[in-house]
């Protein structure tokens, strides 16, 4: 924070100086670029300004049974720079933070299970797991797929923002806390609080879910096929639309999902959006909360 003289504030801006809440002068700073629009090549729109020209015909393999995590990360991009387009890691032994922070387009096979982690903060990538994730899987994801053969951790696709994010077996406790949009589809059953402070997006859990689901939710939607333990505070029972049915079913297919009891089985929970009010709120309240 900027000096300022105590004596030229008044007690109410001294106050809110000293809790950080100031006004700073963004005059003079230096513009950043952190998308490249090229509205001639429509793949490469809004792509990031250092992403590398990869070619999915071009493969490559990582044996990764002695390598580092970051070993890993790091052959992983000095192949991207390579133009290898289709990458192949074998034997990952459920190492923690493989595959994180790709912000490119690739196909990336994972032949094994992932450990905590995995596939942090991508962007771009298309993914397929052959085995289990461990927590926090794909977390920050911007854009991309992400499809996981077995089961997953808990945390999964917390703080989504974009993208497909498929698990075909079980997930964790807490799935999709945070999710600010894109896509998250579970096969089978999901833990306790999964959607918590959910914002935005789309949730699938074609089985059931553990206590408060979509607890806290302010917005998005959460499909269920299945039963909830309980519904969180400020989740409420929706009405299922076609166009709702007519989305699941070109979803679910995509990734080859069946859920048991078929599309007609699904219910639909939003958030009841009383959260939002503050009214009723003292004034002392209001000024803690704003």
């Amino acid at each position: 924070m900027a000096e300022v003289a105590r004596g030229e504030l008044s007690a109410q801006e001294l106050l809110s100086h000293e809790m950080g809440m100031h006004t700073e002068q963004l005059g003079g700073r230096s513009r950043q670029a952190f998308f490249d629009i090229d509205l001639e090549e429509p793949h490469h729109g809004f792509s990031l300004p250092n992403a590398f020209d990869v070619d999915y015909n071009k493969r490559a393999e990582i044996d990764a049974a002695e390598l580092s995590p970051n070993a890993v990360n790091l052959r992983i991009r000095q192949l991207m720079k390579d133009g290898y387009g289709t990458i192949v890691i074998k034997n990952p032994g459920a190492k923690h933070s493989i595959a994180v922070g790709i912000l490119n387009r690739l196909n990336l096979i994972i032949e094994g299970s992932l450990g905590y982690f995995g596939l942090g903060l991508i962007d771009g990538p298309n993914v397929r797991i052959s085995g289990r994730v461990g927590w926090s899987c794909a977390e920050n994801m911007m854009s991309g797929t992400i499809l996981i053969e077995k089961n997953a951790g808990s945390q999964f696709g917390a703080a989504l923002r974009g993208g497909d994010l498929v698990c075909k077996g079980d997930v964790g406790s807490r799935t999709g806390i945070d999710m600010k949009g894109g896509s998250i589809i579970v096969g089978g059953d999901t833990g306790a609080f999964t959607g918590f402070m959910m914002q935005r997006g789309r949730m699938v859990i074609c089985g059931n879910a553990g206590k408060n689901l979509g607890d806290s939710m302010y917005d998005g939607t959460i499909y269920i096929g299945g039963e909830p333990q309980s519904l969180g505070v400020d989740a409420v029972w929706a009405e299922m639309t076609e166009l709702d049915r007519q989305w699941l079913t070109r979803k679910l297919r995509m990734y080859d999902i069946a859920p048991k009891g078929g599309i007609d089985a699904f219910r639909k929970i939003v958030a009841g959006k009383q959260l939002w009010n503050y009214d009723n709120l003292e004034p002392t309240e209001k000024k803690l909360v704003l």
